[in-house]
């Protein structure tokens, strides 16, 4: 069951940065011996692979901060999140399998599944809401919501590795936040301007 809420908050950060839990999960396999990943995940410690996936974090980081660039970006992410979460899910269960969980190794494919699901989910609203954010705040508030997102990312990734029983209380209280921000910029774009 841990291994299925580690795979829930790293999907759910793949949909926010798809690069922070790949490099989190990355480094803290090929450092230390927090997270054990099996053969096929074994590329995911390789040296060129961590600094190929750093440089496309680097990239994501400052395009994701500039406003209409932000959308762009959005929607090239659209397929790389889904997969980002559906590889760090799936590292996951395969990583439960060396700990001797049965549920998810005798369903390999639903870790797939469910990470591209989850990232997708998380993606589709973080792209809906981007456009508004920048509508509303002439572009301002996207830095300020971009540093949010990849704080989120980083957070929730060492969450679902250290504190798995956490992330429930994690994604729920992000999903309130999202709620309340949705709503907020609704509100804030329905009011009509006094120029």
């Amino acid at each position: 069951m841990l291994a299925a809420l580690t795979g829930l908050g790293l999907s759910t950060a793949a949909g926010l940065n798809a690069y922070i839990p790949l490099l989190v999960v990355g480094l803290l396999a090929n450092f230390t011996d927090q997270v054990r990943l099996p053969q096929e995940f074994a590329w995911l410690t390789n040296g060129w692979v961590l600094g190929i996936i750093g440089v496309l974090l680097l990239a994501e980081f400052v395009l994701d901060k500039v406003p209409v660039v932000d959308s762009v970006n959005d929607m090239i992410q659209t397929v790389v999140r889904p997969a980002s979460g559906g590889v760090v899910f799936s590292a996951t269960e395969a990583a439960a399998r060396l700990d001797g969980s049965t549920w998810m190794s005798h369903n390999p494919w639903l870790s797939w599944v469910l990470g591209i699901g989850i990232a997708l989910a998380v993606h589709t609203m973080k792209a809906a809401t981007r456009p508004v954010v920048n509508a509303t705040t002439a572009g301002v508030g996207a830095p300020v919501v971009s540093t949010v997102e990849d704080a989120g990312s980083l957070g929730l990734s060492l969450v679902a590795i250290f504190l798995p029983v956490l992330v429930v209380v994690v994604v729920a209280m992000l999903a309130v936040l999202a709620w309340l921000a949705t709503r907020r910029i609704r509100r804030r774009a329905a009011q009509p301007s006094l120029g």
